[in-house]
């Protein structure tokens, strides 16, 4: 390919690449000179006046529309494409074809205002301008535009048309709306200004718009001619006030609109985007902007209504536009020009003002040294995870608390509130729904009819209203009449939280906010913005945003509370709380090792660091025929966790209230063992399985008959007050049973030699010492000490009786002594024969739940700001009292191995602690990384006696790719 710019290489030993050009790079005006002059000297008027022309160009259309482009750039010049619909690597592919056709290498732009993602499929998106108008951090907004800029570079861009600088003072405005970042001038213009400079600094140029200004018109320029009835002082005060600002600091270009502004352009309808008056006597003289300037696409109606294909562009450039975008007709409008040259309506010296001007952006975009763009990886460079780590901070410092009751906002003391969940709108609420369910037991109430509905959310405290709708720039976001009477109506009978994932416009619609105690504007309704809000509401994280545009008379620009941040749970991204997240993907992989094994049917996996759960998967199915996916909802049998989630916290408070000590004698905790060779262990002995304790007893086998079947002296198949313990759907165990538990371990032997032992023995006899202490089942005391006050919805013993089955996988095929598929009911044989209710067994949960009580362990005893026990009775129980003699257990801790091989990868700190339970769990903690992992799965099914998941070190695996994640 002959390229004209290729002879003048030598002339400078100065090189720009598209990959380290600054935007204003210090280079030699000389040297620039030179080259320019060069390739404008060369050109013939045809190519001079095709270098004004930058045309439309789609990755998604057909072989013809490519040949139109390819003729356009080999016969008529063109200087640039502005690229719409398509996908990344097709436009690359598309982009590297016609570089390669073009004499002059081509500007390359695209409208991305929020990102790539504004035309492209399979690229980033960023909330929209009016989101990013809540964030006060203009830092953020920064790096925002900097990510930008990154990305447009990677894919061959040199021209990003944003900021938009339009100031919306028109709620009604249709076409700017959201695009805009609000109505007060100067936050617009600090919020443009960064994102212009973020953009401009990894030498991709930045373009402001709409100029003279479209924030207060109230029709759409791609349909008609918008009107814009000010004066020219309220313009020059108001609308220009951005603009100013900008061209001070660096300002590439502008795009002039197509607007009727009659105080700047006398002529009745006269577009201003081909108004030498607009574009030449008050952009180039009044306000002095010496950059490029681009008409808006030229087959807008609000100028090709106007005049016809040629003669718009042919008026456009005579009005001092440099660049003509989206030129209908390249061929009549090179005609049209040809004419007017010959009756010297245009200039020599107007042609090369503009067209030296865009050679010279040409350079200073590298384009002397014109690179293709590399299609390797170009997908995976565009979609970086550090992306998504500034999307969430974007959206956490957006979210505004527009209102709310004082002492009643975040909610906190769950435990004493009963909630509601109420959806209006039309769009998803997944997100939503399952962050608020993240944090308190949520009840969902259809609004098929209001009567019904109030009826129904009678009992409930609290409704949380979310209010969801499509989440467009251009959409409608309107309430219906019924979406507004629901509000209403559930607002005067309940203590309301209204949150809504629309424009803040939607709420004009809202006449009285009297009745709705807390309203939480979240601006869009995706994904991070659902988690987002839920997180807000219950005090995760701490609500920052500020109203970029006024409410009727409710609220005002700048409004927004800045509501407390609480110690319980949050979410984030890996980047966000020092994680790598390309090591972190192999955690993927040796799930699927797993699953495609043989180990495990399924698993959840979730880690967290610095209070963030940054990953929580869900992997597989429930069983092997493959019928129910693994979600992060599902509830898991946690098997021994059980030791370390329910019975031990229990004792640590007994502990931290001086009720218990750790010389405490058991035959002073349990009358059952007062005259046994028991009576002296001491409770330090028994929780670091020193005690000498047989490991366990298999209960089961003594309530069997002669053919291995539940006995009837033991057993019923239904339910009576004599045979109340469920151990499974139709199995029941005659009530006095626990009491010979409980003596079959007193009687039992104890080791020749007091030394270390792991014994389910110990949370048998714990569960029955907290039972008589506190006159209450262990199911009751755990989930009114912890659970409920934790907002731990699914940590439960006997899950049946709560939720479906549908959420529970099976942990086996039991053909030893229930002969039925365990699901729902404990798989531990003696935790079900103690009516599913174990210390040592029993529990079920998902993984953020568990992953909470290890965060509770995590801040020493501390959760959502309450003191469940001291400080110093945690370092007391995560303390190895017997390393000293190869014990590494701490007081009912698991603690790492101490040699060879462990619980642990052997890369957790000797701080860590945590627990592994048989049906294919951990939970474990680090406080040195302030770390936590989960791991829950049902190896155990459909056969618990080959442990393949352990034998393969599949979860010290994934926890040795934790440790290798840290990066900081």
């Amino acid at each position: 390919m002959r390229k004209l710019f290729v002879f003048f290489l030598f002339l400078s030993s100065f090189c720009f690449s598209q990959s380290k050009v600054n935007p204003l790079p210090d280079v030699s005006e000389h040297r620039e000179k030179i080259w320019v002059d060069s390739i404008y000297n060369q050109m013939t008027f045809e190519e001079k006046v095709g270098q004004l022309f930058m045309v439309a160009a789609y990755s998604n259309k057909d072989a013809e529309h490519v040949k139109s482009i390819d003729k356009l750039v080999e016969e008529y010049k063109i200087g640039g494409l502005i690229f719409f619909q398509g996908g990344p690597v097709r436009q690359a592919k598309l982009t590297n074809r016609y570089q390669a056709k073009s004499k002059v290498p081509m500007f390359i732009g695209i409208d991305g205002e929020w990102g790539l993602s504004m035309r492209l499929d399979s690229t980033y998106r960023y909330p929209w301008n009016m989101t990013l108008g809540a964030v006060q951090d203009m830092k953020l907004i920064e790096k925002m535009g900097k990510q930008m800029g990154k990305q447009a570079k990677r894919l061959g861009l040199h021209f990003n048309f944003a900021p938009v600088l339009d100031i919306n003072t028109n709620p009604s405005n249709p076409i700017i709306g959201n695009r805009s970042f609000g109505e007060n001038k100067e936050h617009v213009t600090e919020h443009a200004l960064a994102l212009m400079k973020g953009i401009q600094s990894e030498g991709v140029w930045a373009t402001g718009k709409h100029f003279p200004g479209h924030g207060d018109t109230s029709t759409d320029s791609h349909h008609t001619l918008p009107m814009v009835n000010f004066s020219k002082e309220r313009l020059n005060e108001v609308e220009f006030y951005p603009y100013k600002k900008l061209f001070k600091e660096g300002l590439a270009s502008v795009m002039v609109a197509h607007l009727n502004v009659p105080s700047l352009e006398p002529r009745d309808g006269y577009p201003t985007s081909i108004s030498y008056n607009v574009v030449t006597n008050v952009l180039k003289n009044e306000l002095d902007f010496k950059g490029l300037i681009f008409t808006d696409a030229l087959n807008m109606k609000g100028a090709s209504n106007f005049k016809q294909p040629g003669d718009i562009d042919l008026e456009a450039f005579m009005a001092g536009n440099d660049i003509l975008l989206f030129a209908e007709n390249v061929p009549v409008a090179l005609e049209k020009f040809c004419q007017a040259y010959n009756d010297s309506l245009i200039t020599d010296e107007r042609l090369e003002h503009s067209v030296k001007k865009i050679l010279k952006y040409k350079f200073r975009s590298g384009l002397d040294h014109y690179k293709p763009i590399e299609l390797k990886n170009l997908y995976e460079d565009l979609n970086a995870a550090e992306y998504e780590d500034l999307n969430y901070q974007l959206y956490e410092s957006a979210a505004t608390v527009l209102k709310k009751e004082e002492d009643n906002f975040p909610i906190t003391k769950v435990e004493h509130e009963n909630i509601a969940y109420v959806k209006i709108g039309d769009d998803t609420n997944e997100a939503f729904l399952n962050g608020i369910k993240t944090y308190s037991k949520i009840t969902e109430i259809e609004t098929d009819s209001i009567h019904l509905m109030l009826k129904n959310l009678q009992p409930y405290s609290k409704v949380i209203i979310g209010f969801h709708k499509a989440d467009g720039a251009w959409k409608k976001h309107d309430f219906k009449s019924n979406e507004l009477a629901i509000l209403d109506s559930i607002a005067k009978h309940k203590d309301v939280t209204l949150a809504v994932f629309a424009k803040p416009y939607t709420l004009l619609a809202v006449k009285d906010f009297k009745n709705i105690k807390n309203v939480v504007l979240a601006y869009q309704n995706n994904t991070i913005a659902q988690t987002v809000a839920s997180e807000v509401i219950f005090g995760a994280i701490g609500a920052k945003g500020k109203l970029p545009v006024s409410i009727n008379t409710f609220f005002k620009v700048d409004d927004g509370f800045k509501t407390s941040k609480t110690n319980i749970l949050a979410y984030g991204t890996p980047q966000s709380v020092g994680m790598n997240p390309r090591i972190l993907a192999k955690i993927d992989d040796l799930a699927k090792k797993a699953i495609d094994g043989n180990m495990t049917p399924g698993m959840q996996i979730l880690i967290a660091r610095k209070g963030k759960v940054f990953y929580q998967k869900a992997f597989g199915y429930h069983n092997y025929k493959k019928d129910t996916k693994v979600t992060n909802q599902d509830v898991y049998d946690l098997a021994s966790l059980t030791k370390i989630l329910s019975t031990l916290p229990n004792v640590m408070q007994l502990y931290d209230k001086g009720k218990i000590k750790f010389d405490t004698k058991l035959g002073h905790m349990l009358p059952a063992f007062e005259h046994t060779d028991k009576k002296d262990i001491i409770l330090k002995d028994l929780l670091a399985h020193q005690a000498g304790l047989q490991a366990w007893i298999p209960f089961y086998q003594a309530t069997l008959d002669s053919t291995k079947h539940p006995s009837k002296k033991y057993y019923r198949k239904t339910y009576s007050p004599e045979f109340p313990l469920q151990v499974t759907e139709n199995l029941f165990l005659r009530k006095d049973y626990q009491d010979t538990i409980i003596k079959r371990i007193a009687e039992s032997p104890l080791l020749p030699k007091k030394q270390y032992k792991y014994s389910d023995f110990t949370f048998i006899i714990l569960k029955e010492y907290l039972e008589r202490t506190y006159h209450k089942p262990l199911d009751f005391i755990s989930d009114n000490h912890f659970y409920k006050p934790m907002g731990m919805n699914t940590m439960t013993y006997n899950p049946l009786r709560k939720m479906d089955m549908s959420v529970i996988p099976p942990t086996e095929v039991d053909k030893y002594f229930r002969y039925t598929t365990i699901q729902g009911y404990v798989h531990d044989m003696g935790a079900a024969m103690q009516d599913g209710v174990g210390g040592h067994a029993g529990l079920f949960a998902n993984s953020l739940d568990v992953a909470k009580m290890m965060q509770l362990f995590l801040q020493k005893g501390n959760y959502a700001g309450k003191q469940y026990f001291s400080e110093k009775t945690f370092d007391a129980f995560n303390n190895c009292a017997y390393c000293n003699v190869g014990n590494r257990r701490g007081m009912g801790f698991d603690k790492p191995q101490l040699s060879g091989e462990g619980p642990t990868c052997g890369c957790a700190s000797m701080t860590s602690f945590g627990h592994t339970g048989f049906t294919g769990t951990i939970a474990w903690a680090d406080p040195e990384k302030d770390l936590i992992y989960i791991f829950l799965s049902n190896r155990t099914y459909p056969d618990a006696n080959e442990n393949k998941l352990s034998k393969n070190n599949i979860r010290e695996d994934i926890q040795k790719v934790i440790y290798e994640a840290i990066s900081e």
